[in-house]
């Protein structure tokens, strides 16, 4: 399965099943494990103006497929279909319905963090 058909087979699906589940870290490896992990512990939130994921040190803004994270910055080969483990977790949330929806902006959040 390459690797935007673990995106299709996921959403006609609407779980983590076990094949979408290897074709995740067949694809991604450790990102695709950290990502599965931060979607099913909920990490994942949508504010009215931006979708952001909860990592352990910080939280980090993901928009069109952008994040503001370290990895997506300095580490990532754009060209080969990389993707740092918070934008994946993004996609996985949303097709799988896990999305924590909040009725806020994230800007107004971030100021009490």
């Amino acid at each position: 399965m390459p690797d935007e058909d673990w995106r299709d087979t996921l959403a006609d699906a609407g779980e983590l099943t076990p094949q979408v589940v290897t074709a995740i870290l067949d694809a991604h490896g450790d990102r695709g494990s950290r990502a599965i992990e931060a979607v099913s512990e909920g990490r994942v939130k949508e504010y009215r103006d931006f979708t952001v994921v909860v990592g352990h040190e910080d939280e980090y803004v993901v928009e069109d497929g952008s994040c503001t994270c370290a990895d997506s910055a300095y580490n990532l080969d754009r060209e080969a279909g990389e993707r740092c483990w918070h934008a994946l977790a993004v996609d996985i949330a949303r097709r799988v319905g896990a999305v924590d929806h909040h009725d806020m902006w994230y800007s107004e959040v971030r100021e009490f963090i």
